[in-house]
């Protein structure tokens, strides 16, 4: 296989349903990856263009499901599947999806209580 432009890192992992810092298998990145893997099959970019594979956590869990987009260094957040075509259509046209992207300032999580704490 030849190296593609570029790679979509979709993090399906899961942990338990009452995880506070939640995952993204449980917020439904496995059907991200399914129909990301389907559509770029489907528009023939799968051996040239758009390698999408699964991935274990990427850290920004708050934002789940998760996809790092490389080489070109950002990620997006709150992915549904439906996102997907308009996720490759960007990509097609050399842009991203800006409501999707995740801020900087969007990296840090949410402040999560322990269970020692009242």
């Amino acid at each position: 296989m030849a190296k593609r432009k570029h790679y979509l890192f979709v993090c399906t992992n899961r942990r338990p349903g009452d995880s506070p810092k939640g995952s993204c298998a449980n917020s439904g990145s496995e059907a991200v990856l399914d129909a990301l893997k389907q559509a770029i099959f489907e528009r023939g970019l799968a051996k040239t263009e758009i390698r999408a594979c699964g991935s274990t956590c990427l850290d920004v869990c708050h934002q789940g499901p998760t996809i790092a987009v490389e080489p070109d260094g950002y990620f997006y957040g709150h992915v549904r599947a439906e996102d997907v075509p308009e996720i490759l259509d960007a990509m097609a046209r050399g842009e991203r999806v800006e409501r999707l992207v995740v801020r900087d300032e969007q990296f840090d999580s949410p402040r999560i209580p322990s269970k020692s704490t009242p």
